[in-house]
């Protein structure tokens, strides 16, 4: 019996003899329908046999396009279907603002802006009557000032962590040139100084992660000797002890055997072919007092460059008993780099990426109250990372309360990655971030590294019009009263009144207004990161 749904698979088979008796007229039409019904036959009579797929079984042939279309969904989506402002994760308006501005091409704007301005949570900056024009917005933030021989003045946008074997060769050395070329620095992520990192002399901020990577011993403990000896280097600016990230905080990670490559292996201090293991946590120390140690112990290592801790905001306590161990000890580390669980990675577990920690705003503004009530907000900057793209996104942060930004995906979107999701896979289409040299190739270095430079100095021109169109000359004046939210269909506030602020030294004075605060400050201690 005939079934309609096997009607593409009969038609295959009916081209075999058609094409036969075809080509006895026109041989070349013939020839070219009989080799597509014996290739359509062929498929057909292995998807009928198949048992792994039940939708092939039941429609050969013709369930193919629907497994080739839901393969090019995410391009269909993007190019065709989304608004410009349907953020999944950035939306078009976005990475074509990063496109125009990494290409240097004008980035104005005709007609009026895009989007509803009376939309609950629509945020502005609000402008002054006397605005100033900031004629040299490379604006700097020093971090170690007082407490290191080797301060070092930042740039308030630098490259965010993503490791060479997360990103390419090519991707590693555009980006560093584009650093060196622009004056800012660029993070390494866990996976260490690579030579990649080394060829072009941009300025490094070292990550050192739980694994210790390319500061390690056999065993995989820290090693003291290495990380001096890397540390040392001139190009190493500062060094970031990360604790967690935004996207998958928590969560360790595993490099398969495979995928480590000689120059991985090189770069990190592993064996080549062998897994690489990254632990979700610390075995150098286990308590807040024991990470303070562990920050003076790596500060005098390097030799008195500005050594900080990267984490994404989870449970508060365990940033309260950070707090608490400082005042103890006196040991502070030099920034905190604060990463919103809105983070990007390579690949992550969908539940940690979806539902693990603490977005970047709410992460801001734990970390920086609890340093202001501590009295230690001048000692230790702030930097923030998490889906930031605009000046604007880097003047909201500013004003509650960051000193510097981290961006990672704008970045990427510089050196020309198209948003294809495909990173986890090794089939990056644009080679930032395979290991694949067929692909990475397609990345010219020279070109994206301009790209790099470009981006990154007309983001911060328009951060220089931004804070001047307020009155301002530095973003570090921005403060909560200037950036306006609103709450309903008639009502504005600014974040100064949308939020809580603790007081300078409120901590110290155990007199906390505010009850949450309270309750995490009395359960926060400095042996342990559990809570009383």
């Amino acid at each position: 019996m005939l079934k309609m749904r096997y009607l593409p698979y009969y038609a295959f088979l009916a081209a075999i003899p058609a094409g036969v008796v075809l080509g006895m007229a026109a041989p070349f039409w013939g020839g070219a329908l009989l080799g597509l019904g014996i290739v359509g036959g062929l498929i057909g009579s292995f998807d009928i046999w198949q048992r792994k797929r039940a939708v092939l079984r039941n429609y050969p042939v013709l369930a193919r396009a629907r497994f080739l279309l839901e393969g090019i969904r995410p391009e269909i989506r993007q190019y065709f279907l989304e608004s410009d402002h349907d953020e999944v994760p950035y939306s078009r308006e976005q990475r074509a603002l990063v496109y125009r501005r990494s290409k240097d091409i004008e980035g104005l704007r005709p007609f009026g802006t895009l989007r509803n301005q009376s939309e609950v949570g629509h945020e502005w900056i609000n402008h002054s009557v006397q605005p100033r024009h900031n004629d040299n917005p490379d604006f700097r933030v020093s971090f170690g000032e007082g407490t290191c021989a080797q301060p070092y003045s930042a740039s308030v946008l630098n490259i965010s962590a993503m490791s060479f074997g997360a990103l390419s060769p090519n991707a590693i050395e555009a980006l560093n040139i584009g650093a060196k070329r622009g004056g800012f620095a660029h993070t390494t992520g866990e996976g260490s100084i690579s030579r990649f990192h080394r060829m072009h002399g941009g300025d490094l901020i070292w990550q050192v992660g739980s694994g210790y990577f390319g500061c390690r011993d056999v065993e995989g403990r820290f090693d003291p000797g290495a990380f001096a000896e890397k540390a040392a280097a001139d190009q190493v600016r500062m060094i970031e002890i990360k604790l967690s990230q935004g996207a998958k905080p928590g969560h360790g990670g595993i490099l398969p055997g495979a995928k480590v490559s000689e120059t991985i292996a090189e770069a990190r201090g592993i064996l080549r072919g062998v897994d690489c293991i990254s632990p979700a946590a610390h075995n150098a120390f286990s308590t807040p007092v024991e990470m303070l140690d562990f920050i003076a112990r790596l500060r005098e290592l390097s030799g008195g460059k500005p050594v900080g801790i990267k984490l994404c905001v989870g449970h508060p306590w365990e940033v309260f008993a950070m707090a608490k161990a400082m005042v103890e000890t006196g040991t502070q580390p030099d920034f905190i780099t604060v990463d919103g669980s809105e983070g990007g990675t390579g690949a992550a577990p969908a539940e940690f990426a979806d539902h693990i920690g603490a977005p970047l705003r709410e992460g801001l503004m734990l970390v920086h109250n609890v340093l202001v009530g501590l009295g230690l907000r001048d000692k230790t900057r702030i930097v923030v990372a998490g889906k930031l793209i605009s000046a604007f996104d880097m003047s909201r942060v500013f004003a509650l309360g960051a000193d510097t930004c981290n961006m990672a995906r704008g970045f990427m979107f510089s050196l020309g990655c198209i948003q294809a999701q495909t990173c986890h896979t090794g089939n990056c289409p644009t080679g930032v971030t395979s290991q694949d040299p067929g692909r990475y190739r397609a990345l010219d270095v020279a070109d994206k590294a301009t790209r790099v430079a470009n981006f990154h100095a007309n983001t911060l021109r328009a951060l220089g019009e931004t804070i001047g169109a307020a009155g301002l000359a530095h973003p570090s004046h921005l403060r909560p009263d200037h950036l306006m939210i609103r709450i309903n269909s008639r009502e504005v506030r600014s974040a100064r009144s949308q939020y809580d602020w603790v007081a300078p030294g409120e901590l110290l004075d155990h007199n906390v207004a505010h009850p949450a605060f309270a309750k995490f400050w009395d359960m926060a201690r400095t042996d342990s990161f559990a809570p009383v």
